[in-house]
C-alpha cells in the first residue's frame, strides 16, 4: 500500500510539474556560418584578432578567463601567432598585449600585495576579487568565466552569438524585474510573469545588460563595428579559447584517415598477390 501511494504521488506531482516544465523553453540559435566548422575548417585569423578585442574591451569588464594565458594568443592556430616566433612567449606583440593588463603580485621583499604588468605566462586576470564582490557588482548574479564557454554550453558558438544579438523588448504581458532583461534564446520559466494572453513566450530573464553596441569597439583592420559583427567576432574568440588545439586535432585526424586508407590498399593488394593461385 506504500509503495502504491508513493508511485500515485509522483504520478501525481509529473502531472502538476507538466504545465511549468513544458513553459521553460527558448528559441533555438541562429545556425551561422563558421569558419571552423566542418572537418577542414580553419580558425579566422582576422576574425579572431578581433573577438579579442571586443572580449578585452567589454565582456573582461565582468567575465574572466582564468584558464588562459596571455602566451596562448600566440601559439598556433591562436589570434596573434607568427611563425617567425614559435615560442609564443619569445611574440613581441603578444609581450605588448600582456605588458597593458595590470596583475596581482606579491612584492618579494616585502611580502605586500601589488599590481604589476602582466608577462606572457600570466593568466587573463579576474575582474573581481573573488565571488561574492562579482555578485555585489552584478545585482547578485555571478558572470560565468567564459574559458570554456562555447563548449559548455549547447549550441557553443551559434548560441553565445544568439545571446549577444537576442536582447529584444520584452512581450506587452511580461513582468520583468529590475536588473533583470528579456531574452528569447535564455533558458528559463516565465509562466509566474506572464500576464499577458496565449502562450507563456519563449525565452528567459538574464542579470546580463546588453553588453554590445555599434561602434563600441573600433577594429583595426576597419571591419565594420556593428553588433552582429562584434557578437561575430567574440564568439568565434570564445570558440577558439575553449578548443585552441582544434586545428591540429583536424589535421591529424585527416592524417590518419589517409594512413588508414593506405594501409587499407596495401593490405588488400598483398591477401590478392598471396592467394591469387589458392582455390577458394
Amino acid at each position: 500500500m506504500l509503495r502504491k501511494g508513493l508511485m500515485l504521488a509522483a504520478l501525481g506531482l509529473a502531472f502538476v510539474a507538466g504545465p511549468a516544465l513544458s513553459a521553460t523553453s527558448k528559441e533555438e540559435p541562429k545556425e551561422m556560418d563558421w569558419s571552423f566548422t566542418g572537418p577542414l575548417g580553419k580558425y579566422d585569423q582576422a576574425q579572431l584578432q578581433r573577438g579579442y578585442k571586443v572580449y578585452r574591451e567589454v565582456c573582461s569588464a565582468c567575465h574572466a578567463m582564468s584558464l588562459v594565458s596571455f602566451r596562448n594568443l600566440g601559439e598556433k592556430g591562436g589570434p596573434f601567432y607568427d611563425p617567425k616566433y614559435p615560442n609564443p612567449n619569445d611574440n613581441p606583440y603578444v609581450k605588448s598585449l600582456a605588458k597593458d593588463i595590470q596583475v596581482s603580485d606579491i612584492d618579494n621583499e616585502t611580502g605586500d600585495a601589488i599590481k604589476r604588468p602582466a608577462g606572457t605566462a600570466d593568466r587573463f586576470p579576474s575582474p573581481f576579487a573573488n565571488e561574492a564582490a562579482a555578485r555585489a557588482s552584478n545585482g547578485g548574479a555571478l558572470p560565468p568565466d567564459l574559458s570554456v564557454i562555447a563548449k559548455a554550453r549547447e549550441g557553443g558558438p551559434d548560441y553565445i552569438y544568439s545571446i549577444l544579438t537576442g536582447f529584444v523588448q520584452p512581450p506587452a504581458g511580461l513582468t520583468v524585474s529590475p536588473g533583470k532583461y528579456y531574452n528569447p534564446y535564455f533558458p528559463g520559466d516565465l509562466s509566474s510573469f506572464w500576464t499577458g494572453k496565449g502562450e507563456v513566450p519563449k525565452g528567459g530573464f538574464i542579470g546580463m545588460p546588453p553588453p554590445l553596441a555599434a561602434n563600441k569597439v573600433t577594429f583595426d583592420d576597419n571591419t565594420k563595428s556593428t553588433v552582429e559583427n562584434q557578437a561575430r567576432d567574440v564568439s568565434a574568440f570564445l570558440m577558439w579559447a575553449a578548443e585552441p588545439k582544434m586545428e591540429q586535432r583536424k589535421q591529424f585526424g585527416l592524417g590518419a584517415m589517409i594512413y588508414l586508407l593506405i594501409f587499407t590498399g596495401l593490405l588488400y593488394a598483398s591477401y590478392r598477390r598471396i592467394w591469387r593461385n589458392v582455390a577458394h
